[in-house]
């Protein structure tokens, strides 16, 4: 048979890929073709992604692309929750904002006076955490509803890309199930939630299973790159679901860690698990390749590690992920303890000064050297 080549667009939260994926019929290859690093910009009082930086990194991977002869198909997974919006003429109505940013907080509080807590869960299955999509269209309704009224349609990130690389508009399963409105057994946008938290329902596409088709790279894109068409598919669009589809097992039960900025750690199981247990430890039912369910938790992962190392390089100290383990690994182990879910390190900034606040706040050592902190992280 023809070797079947793809392209696959990694993007998460601190840096991104593409990759090429080949299959000659027996044997699957995979190969690095452009690595980039993600890196939100604070632009007065808020955080964006950059969202046309790393279009402009996607369109990089594909001219290189060339050099390896028609490739059938790309596809583009990232982060959760975020999303981007389009007037009617299809403009990005400003650059996505990220999941760090402030506008969110109080948002939770605000929902359950709108809809019960127990409701809430019941439907969607998700995890409450502030950073959700939910919640952060509930702030724009509160706040910002001219924006809201101006907008056509709501694409989350992975939909987004593929709009802009095909035209072609949905939002695909995975993904969709990071929003906390979908209902996790209909697998379809919960009326409920919507309506009770005043949510415009017209900005939402259609779900489609993963491996949809959304059309074909555009031509002006091909005409800029000089490349040939190719179809964009909307595969699993969170990145999560895309690792937990390539867990090397044969088992049924197995658990998974993957790890990133969040680390996720769960299991797969064919339908959702929604009952007092997963409520009160807050676990959440994610949508996944074939329509599995992942019954995760989200647990806060190298965020503190990548927020550190961006900091020092703000400073001028150039230090590699290895680098900073070495000087770790030289340090005293467990002489200073943080929460790492305190809500001071969330947001982006100096993670190095506010673990040295928690530290002398806390009547701890207060670690000062980079491999002090890394140590303490």
């Amino acid at each position: 048979m023809e070797t079947k080549k793809v392209l696959a667009v990694d993007l998460g939260a601190s840096s991104g890929r593409v990759m090429l994926g080949s299959f000659d019929g027996e044997k699957i290859t995979v190969e690095e073709l452009h690595r980039f690093s993600n890196d939100p910009v604070i632009l007065g009082n808020t955080m964006y992604w950059d969202f046309l930086r790393l279009f402009h990194e996607i369109k990089q991977g594909l001219i290189k692309s060339k050099a390896y002869g028609k490739i059938d198909s790309i596809s583009v997974d990232t982060w959760g929750v975020d999303f981007g919006l389009l007037d009617k003429e299809g403009n990005l109505l400003g650059n996505p904002v990220h999941y760090r940013d402030a506008r969110v907080n109080g948002m939770l509080d605000k929902s359950f006076e709108k809809i019960d807590k127990d409701t809430f869960y019941g439907i969607t299955g998700n995890q409450f955490m502030e950073i959700n999509t939910v919640f952060q269209l509930l702030y724009l309704a509160l706040n910002k509803k001219e924006l809201l009224e101006q907008a056509d349609s709501l694409l989350m990130m992975p939909d987004l890309f593929n709009y802009y690389l095909s035209g072609g508009k949905c939002c695909e399963y995975s993904i969709a199930s990071t929003t906390q409105m979908l209902d996790a057994v209909k697998k379809n946008w919960s009326d409920e939630v919507i309506e009770k938290l005043g949510l415009p329902e017209r900005l939402l596409q259609q779900v489609v299973p993963s491996g949809t088709t959304v059309g074909t790279l555009s031509p002006q894109l091909c005409e800029e790159l000089g490349i040939e068409p190719m179809k964009v598919v909307a595969g699993a669009g969170h990145d999560t679901q895309c690792a937990l589809a390539a867990v090397p097992t044969g088992e049924k039960d197995f658990i998974f860690i993957s790890c990133g900025t969040w680390c996720l750690f769960g299991t797969e199981l064919d339908e959702p698990i929604i009952d007092e247990n997963s409520a009160r430890f807050n676990i959440t039912n994610e949508g996944g390749v074939g329509g599995k369910i992942s019954f995760l938790k989200n647990i806060i992962g190298l965020w503190l590690i990548q927020e550190s190392r961006r900091q020092w390089m703000r400073e001028g100290k150039e230090f590699s992920f290895g680098e900073l383990e070495k000087l770790a690994a030289k340090e005293e182990p467990f002489r200073s303890l943080i929460d790492p879910d305190a809500p001071e390190f969330a947001p982006s900034g100096n993670v190095p000064r506010r673990i040295r606040e928690f530290c002398k706040r806390t009547g701890q050592p207060v670690p000062e050297t980079e491999g002090q902190i890394v140590r303490c992280i």
